[in-house]
């Protein structure tokens, strides 16, 4: 056998040669999955699916769940007691979740803001389907709405105590989900806080900028949103294990703010793949990397006032594929919500430090060691999905909220015989994915 060096570079040289050859706008072939042998060939877990939808609390997606911390009422900033109502998925508002807001909600503590946070509805919403200001973020959506998700909730593994790592929207939440940070350089202290405006990232206009806050929770400073930080994908690119990112619309995209990513523009194009439903053909090709994050389309992202209500079916496509794929006894999926979106939730974050925790947000576990009809009360993160991977494919540790990150080792049982995967029941089929449009609208957050 060569040694792995020589593999890689190989592999390497061979990437640069495929590169150089393709025409402009073509496909570019994707080798480091199959580049280096896993050291430990006993290893259980040789492929992680990260799959992040938007904007959703716990009380909110999975009111109810059986064993879960969940409640059907909340306060409001006059100490009164709101009751939770039924609000559908596709509920026509949105209410605010900048980092003004989380203040707002978490009130220093009281957890009983909710009432005064931001938001507005959409321009073509009926006056009926909008509930007055005071009261839209005090929804919950009916079971019926998100039955995937349940059954994913039912037959694997769900967390009631994970917390989206930083008090802020999208864009920032999906730095912390690739870097365990918002840092916009290694050893900075400021940290991107809001979402940009128009393009994000490196390659962006000149003049383009992210707010950012500083330890003292100042919002006051404004930078090029392209970060000099590491991130998950150097680990793994350091280790050569592949990755891929699948994305459509820009404030998902964590990878082009990555300055050491972007700056490879060979393999950026080659892993950034656009639309997300190529994840589907890919796994169909029998493709999957190492470690893979999708994110969603707007119709399909879950949030409030954008989402055209298959976000489960979407979520269970992606499941499916790899259920039924070779891929399945060797693969951990789990799925998140990138931030809370503004509605209402009951459990009080720790704070670490001026954006650190944020609100509580789903997240499950699905794998054939995922334990069956379990739910954990540990204290999870972004940082925890980042700790696993870490310790599954023996990376070092990035330094950043990792470090503190419990691992989710809890929500595993790697002793059990492995669970046969059975199909995620959904609305909509993979095809339907398929046959979208490659870009269904951006998405102002």
């Amino acid at each position: 056998m060569l040694p792995y060096a020589a593999v890689r570079l190989g592999a390497l040289l061979l990437v640069s040669i495929i590169g150089a050859c393709a025409p402009t706008g073509s496909a570019y072939a994707v080798l480091p999955h199959t580049a280096a042998p896993f050291a430990d060939q006993t290893m259980k877990i040789r492929h992680v699916v990260i799959v992040v939808q938007e904007n959703r609390t716990t009380d909110n997606l999975f009111n109810g769940l059986t064993g879960a911390n969940t409640v059907r009422y909340g306060k409001n900033s006059n100490g009164k007691t709101v009751p939770l109502l039924p609000e559908p998925l596709t509920a026509p508002y949105r209410v605010g979740h900048s980092h003004d807001a989380f203040n707002i909600d978490y009130s220093n503590g009281k957890m009983n803001g909710f009432d005064l946070a931001p938001s507005s509805c959409m321009p073509e919403a009926p006056p009926s389907q909008c509930p007055p200001q005071s009261r839209r973020a005090y929804g919950y959506v009916p079971r019926d709405e998100t039955r995937p998700y349940w059954q994913m909730a039912k037959d694997y593994a769900f967390a009631d105590e994970m917390f989206q790592s930083n008090q802020g929207p999208s864009f920032p939440a999906h730095q912390y989900i690739v870097s365990g940070t918002s840092t916009i350089a290694d050893g900075a202290t400021l940290k991107a806080s809001e979402n940009p405006g128009s393009l994000k990232g490196c390659g962006a206009p000149q003049g383009a900028t992210v707010r950012t806050i500083d330890p003292q929770g100042r919002e006051n400073h404004w930078v090029f949103p392209c970060f000099d930080r590491t991130s998950i994908f150097t680990s793994l690119d350091a280790r050569g294990i592949g990755w891929r990112y699948y994305m459509v619309n820009p404030i998902y995209n964590a990878v082009r703010p990555l300055k050491p990513i972007w700056d490879n523009q060979l393999e950026y194009r080659a892993n950034v793949r656009t639309p997300p439903w190529k994840f589907l053909r890919d796994v169909r090709a029998d493709v999957l990397t190492g470690v893979t994050i999708v994110t969603p389309t707007r119709k399909s992202s879950d949030h409030a006032g954008a989402t055209d209500g298959t976000g489960p079916s979407w979520v269970a496509a992606v499941v499916n594929a790899v259920g039924h794929s070779k891929y399945w006894n060797s693969t951990a999926i789990f799925v998140t919500w990138d931030d809370w979106g503004g509605w209402y939730d009951h459990v009080t974050p720790k704070i670490f430090n001026s954006y650190e925790l944020g609100f509580r947000v789903p997240l499950l576990v699905i794998s054939p060691y995922a334990k069956p009809h379990y739910v954990s009360h540990k204290r999870y993160e972004f940082g925890s999905i980042l700790k696993f991977v870490e310790n599954n494919f023996g990376l070092p540790s990035l330094g950043t909220t990792d470090a503190r990150a419990n691992d989710l080792s809890d929500m595993f049982n790697f002793t059990q015989k492995p669970i046969k995967f059975k199909t995620i029941r959904a609305p909509q089929a993979e095809g339907y994915f398929v046959r979208q449009p490659a870009d269904d609208g951006s998405l102002d957050d």
